[in-house]
């Protein structure tokens, strides 16, 4: 019988630095790293000093991710309190620029700087990434394959970077906008077997495009250590239980993924051409927009589609999995907007003030962490 994978969970979230008083970007991640503080051991530096990204260990369910990211967060908090800073979680920042962010100096973040120039400056971005256990190198490709059809629907729930250097940008996702000027980026091409992906790879390390695979950044990727599909396309979710969710329902697609693979069964897969028309309207519209439904070939409201991938398509795994709590949250965010809404609904009542922004951002940060 085919051995189910772990469908273990774990989540990287990448954070902002933030000066409370003037609400900017504040370059602090050595300092942090310097502390004496027992959340320390699952902290990490990014590519700018006021980026800090926290990793949870390996998870068994949602109930445990929420459990890590409080404390996480909490902790990272607390630490940042101390020198009267704050911690947020957006996408983008409404209105830092990347110019005046400095470049944390190690060898990984000045060689990055090197090979990309310019582009590595501008990325002054923060995502979600979520890594589930697959074991099976067959499946985890199979599962990569099939999972990219719902790569925009999961976004839409994600979207947190709606303003970039002071300016409301019209898109939902900026952050994805900026992430894309890097190669082997965006939604990946079709695989033919784990062989084909290891063939790729080392035709890319041979000929010195990459020193392994970790510069291959899609929005879903087999990991380069771990035995597990990392999951990378998301905003950073401002809200803890969003980021939960989000983690729940991608646990839910693999399991229900494999059962049907257990079946003799299989969703289509769909060209990398065709999902991203979907992603340019997650990007773009976020929730309000429209998705396609490629099987109908017709185009239905986004909130419709994520309602039906959650109901119909994933409704007989999350009981066994014991998760339709922390999946059906994404039924709170699609009745109250995701981040990128709630940002822009803040910035339309104060007259357009990003400080406000700022400070609704920090708030939303905090919920369910600090009491």
């Amino acid at each position: 019988m085919l051995k189910p994978p772990s469908l273990t969970i774990g989540v990287e979230e990448e954070y902002q630095i933030i000066d409370p008083v003037t609400r900017e970007l504040h370059a602090y991640i050595n300092q942090i790293l310097e502390a004496d503080h027992v959340v320390l051991r699952q902290v990490k530096p990014e590519l700018h000093q006021s980026i800090v990204e926290v990793g949870t260990t390996v998870c068994q369910t949602p109930a445990d991710v929420r459990r890590q990211l409080v404390e996480l967060r909490g902790g990272l908090m607390e630490l940042a309190a101390r020198r009267g800073l704050k911690i947020a979680a957006a996408g983008t920042h409404p209105f830092s620029h990347w110019k005046d962010q400095p470049i944390t100096p190690l060898e990984r973040y000045i060689g990055t700087r090197q090979a990309m120039a310019q582009l590595a400056q501008q990325l002054l971005i923060f995502g979600t990434h979520v890594h589930i256990g697959i074991e099976d190198k067959d499946f985890l490709i199979d599962a990569c394959n099939v999972a990219r059809y719902f790569l925009p629907h999961i976004l839409c729930l994600s979207t947190s970077s709606p303003f970039w250097i002071g300016r409301e940008t019209g898109l939902k996702s900026y952050r994805s906008v900026v992430f894309r000027a890097f190669p082997r980026t965006g939604v990946p091409r079709v695989l033919n077997g784990h062989s084909d992906y290891r063939q790729y790879v080392q035709m890319l390390v041979d000929t010195g495009c990459i020193p392994d695979a970790s510069r291959i950044w899609w929005d879903v990727r087999p990991h380069h250590t771990y035995p597990t599909l990392e999951f990378r396309l998301c905003d950073v979710c401002t809200r803890v239980e969003e980021a939960v969710c989000i983690a729940a329902i991608l646990q839910a697609l693999v399991y229900k993924l494999w059962k049907m693979r257990r079946d003799n069964m299989t969703f289509r897969v769909y060209s990398s051409d065709l999902i991203d028309e979907n992603k340019w309207r997650a990007v773009r519209y976020g929730l309000d927009g429209k998705l396609i439904d490629f099987g109908q070939a017709r185009e239905l409201p986004a909130r419709e589609l994520i309602r039906e991938f959650i109901e119909w398509f994933l409704g007989d795994v999350l009981d066994e999995l014991g998760t339709r709590q922390e999946v059906e949250y994404a039924f709170r965010i699609l009745a109250e907007g995701s981040s990128a809404d709630r940002q822009l609904r803040v910035h339309r009542e104060t007259n357009g003030d990003l400080n406000a922004v700022v400070d609704h951002i920090i708030r939303e940060t905090e919920e369910g962490v600090l009491t």
